[in-house]
């Protein structure tokens, strides 16, 4: 099990990732609407991810991951069903994949 000093710094990766994402779909004009939503999505849950993580309970926390986990899920099958550029794809399966590890480390 991770500690929560390295939860909160795999955390405060996945808001750069997030963050990423957010300037790259918004930026690609070719960018699917449907993706676009998804990670706004996912940057509208980090603020009451940031409360989870403040409350270090395992549980809330986990369960806040998960949920992220299944946003970036949903994104990552848009992607492969869109085929965007490639700067959004792979910022997509940047934010599926830290999200997916910490999830895993988590359980």
């Amino acid at each position: 099990m991770l500690q929560p000093a390295e939860i909160q710094q795999r955390f405060s990766q996945i808001q750069q990732t997030i963050n990423q994402a957010e300037e790259v779909t918004r930026n690609d004009q070719g960018a699917p609407d449907d993706i676009r939503d998804c990670i706004q999505k996912i940057a509208h849950e980090m603020p009451a991810a940031e409360r989870a993580m403040r409350s270090n309970d395992q549980s809330r926390i986990i369960e806040c991951i998960d949920r992220l986990e299944e946003m970036g899920d949903d994104a990552k099958r848009m992607v492969r069903s869109s085929q965007p550029s490639p700067q959004v794809a792979s910022v997509v399966t940047r934010v599926h994949d830290v999200l997916s590890d910490l999830k895993h480390q988590l359980h």
